[in-house]
């Protein structure tokens, strides 16, 4: 990923993950009162988890072009 427009849309996917976890946060506040919708909150939360760790690995592989690691 050694193209800059790669870094870009790197950029723009984990603005957009960071905006799931918000809403998400915001939802599960809201839903205490509900507790199928807070269990599934939470699993929206752990997928929302998985697609940080997944854009970590794709910015340390970037990480690791652009130094040449």
């Amino acid at each position: 990923m050694q193209d800059i427009n790669d870094r870009h849309l790197l950029t723009a996917i984990n603005e957009k993950i960071a905006a799931l976890r918000e809403t998400a946060g915001s939802l599960e506040a809201q839903t205490t009162d509900f507790p199928a919708l807070q269990r599934n909150v939470k699993r929206i939360s752990a997928s929302i988890k998985m697609l940080e760790l997944n854009l970590s690995d794709a910015l340390a592989l970037d990480l690791e072009d652009t130094t040449g690691a």
